[in-house]
């Protein structure tokens, strides 16, 4: 089979023959029918301290159909889309992690950022089981691959405990960003306002559910941000953090999703003055892929809102570089049978 391997730093990806897996006890073989290049992909690539070791076949946002099962319930032909934590020995057989960490929880294996857990840019993929999520008929496989930056999403909202009536600011377009706004609306918030630079992602934005768009280097954003209840970062540049405490609201609350790969600087004093409540979120729970498979499946959210290009293994070398710079592109997909 191909996959797409990772060498080095300053390195492109390298798509190259690699043995097909072998499912052993109570595992997964999936034809992989889509993956998407995701930030945290693009981090681990080009950042020292993420530890990436040559040999990596990155990826994990994907969804496929099965070809080999070392499992019971699972059978050949069987379409799944994956939750990329698998949960420790001691916790499997209860289909979940018994003290409530998935995924900050040390002893959790991610897939697809080590040469001993291949992830999802590759034709064929290994997974437990017990990470396998049966997809319904009406959602499509490309669909699928989607559920893994949607539920990141998903839990942010659950997170920031948006409700019916509450105002939201939403800081990026971006696929996380995108997916907190449909979200938002989707949990009853009464106004999402997202603010983004690119008028392609605002466009997006507004079709996926905000009510409104705001482009931060044209307009005046201090407004926008006093009236929200919550904002919910997405972008992780140096210098956000900061800026949301400055022109949030007093006892106003800050949720940051999105990953900021520097040293960043703020001052607690303005936040203390106004008794801004701060929090970070990371990944999400099965409950959360749950609750965006339920609605993938109902309608109320859409793939295509989301997937600006699909593209094969071969042309991801090239996409994944051209990715670490600004554009409109929000998710790519690549299918490997392109």
């Amino acid at each position: 089979m191909r996959a797409a391997f990772f060498h080095g730093i300053g390195q492109p990806l390298a798509v190259e023959q690699a043995p097909e897996p072998l499912p052993g006890d109570g595992d997964l073989v999936l034809a992989v029918a889509a993956c998407g290049i995701c930030g945290s992909d693009l981090h681990a690539a080009e950042v020292p301290d993420y530890g990436l070791k040559p040999g990596t076949v990155l990826g994990h946002e994907f969804a496929g159909t099965v070809l080999r099962s070392a499992a019971p319930g699972w059978a050949v032909g069987d379409r799944a889309a994956v939750i990329p934590f698998a949960l420790c020995a001691d916790c499997e057989p209860a289909g979940d992690c018994r003290d409530g960490l998935v995924p900050v929880c040390p002893a959790m294996r991610g897939l697809g950022f080590s040469p001993a857990a291949p992830g999802g840019y590759a034709q064929q993929v290994r997974v437990r089981a017990s990470q396998a999520l049966r997809l319904p008929d009406n959602v499509s496989l490309h669909d699928g691959a989607l559920l893994e930056p949607l539920a990141v999403a998903a839990h942010a909202v659950a997170l920031a405990r948006i409700g019916p009536g509450m105002r939201v600011l939403v800081i990026g377009a971006g696929p996380i960003g995108l997916g907190v706004a449909a979200l938002a609306r989707l949990a009853g918030a009464d106004h999402v306002v997202v603010s983004e630079p690119v008028a392609g992602r605002r466009g997006r934005a507004l079709t996926v559910g905000a009510t409104a768009v705001i482009d931060p280097l044209a307009e005046d954003p201090a407004p926008v941000f006093r009236a929200a209840d919550v904002i919910i970062e997405c972008v992780g540049i140096p210098g956000m953090i900061g800026r949301c405490i400055e022109l949030a609201r007093p006892q106003g609350r800050i949720l940051v999703v999105g990953v900021c790969m520097e040293e960043d600087r703020l001052r607690p004093r303005m936040a203390i003055r106004k008794e801004i409540a701060l929090q970070f979120a990371f990944a999400y729970t099965r409950a959360d892929f749950a609750r965006v498979l339920d609605h993938l499946a109902a309608g109320r959210l859409r793939g295509t809102d989301f997937v600006t290009a699909v593209i094969g293994l071969g042309a991801l070398p090239a996409t994944f570089e051209a990715l670490r710079h600004p554009s409109d592109q929000v998710k790519v997909l690549v299918d490997p049978t392109l």
